[in-house]
């Protein structure tokens, strides 16, 4: 493929819960070769409202005047489960799936692949008390002890800073978090899928990437090994590349 028209590729970026989009500016400059567009549902007032604003972004990308070149959907975390939804909609031609899950709430048992519901509604029941606490306390287990050691913690803050999501939205996103299971989708989505997923991710842990690999058709699994469940911070460079290199694989 030309230059010319690898230039015209897009990518969706969506967020995950509590970030802002600009969390993904430094990869996005790391990656000149593309168009890049986001979906801001930092002010939605519910799980409906954030689904249609990921999905609203999708089909306008599709309608305008290049809407006949490849769309990936770039998601992570909360982001990736919608980028998993709009796919089974037809709405995406390849996926990015950063520390991503197919359903994050899962039984005590399966501890492995998600968070019991109890957590996430002691979450909610904290937000509207102490939210500040509440973004404190799950950004840092975002990281691992290495990590938070060589300055990711500080360097997230940086790029994205709290206080940018409503009330709302912050409760709309854990309500989404608690309900939404893409796992009966996977199957059917038959577009390539690119995993990046943190093997030491407490988040959304490892065995969540693997369910995925295993599920969908098309899917490729990279290990970020001894990451966290920011797989692309200060590693923008390394994660660019790889996501580069699937792509033109794809186009070849």
């Amino acid at each position: 493929m030309s230059e010319g028209i690898h230039r015209r590729t897009t990518v969706l970026w969506l967020t995950g819960w509590s970030m802002p989009d600009a969390v993904f500016d430094p990869l996005r400059a790391a990656l000149p070769m593309y168009r890049h567009a986001g979906a801001d549902y930092s002010a939605a007032d519910s799980p409906e409202a954030i689904v249609g604003t990921a999905r609203a972004a999708a089909r306008a990308l599709r309608s305008d005047k290049d809407g006949e070149a490849p769309l990936l959907i770039a998601g992570w975390s909360l982001g990736a489960l919608l980028a998993l939804r709009l796919a089974a909609e037809g709405l995406a031609d390849g996926l990015v799936l950063m520390a991503a899950t197919a359903c994050f709430v899962r039984p005590k048992e399966q501890s492995g692949l998600g968070w019991p519901d109890p957590y996430l509604r002691k979450m909610l029941a904290r937000l509207g008390k102490d939210r500040e606490r509440v973004l404190e306390d799950f950004r840092r287990g975002l990281f691992t002890d290495e990590e938070r050691e060589a300055g990711c913690e500080s360097a997230l803050l940086a790029a994205a800073p709290t206080g940018v999501w409503t009330a709302d939205a912050l409760a709309a996103g854990l309500q989404l978090l608690r309900t939404e299971d893409c796992r009966p989708l996977l199957p059917s989505i038959g577009c390539p899928a690119l995993l990046i997923h943190g093997t030491r991710d407490t988040i959304c842990p490892y065995g969540a990437a693997l369910e995925l690999a295993r599920l969908m058709p098309r899917a490729s699994l990279i290990a970020a090994e001894a990451c966290g469940h920011v797989p692309f911070l200060r590693r923008e460079k390394e994660i660019a590349e790889a996501i580069r290199s699937w792509n033109k694989e794809l186009e070849a």
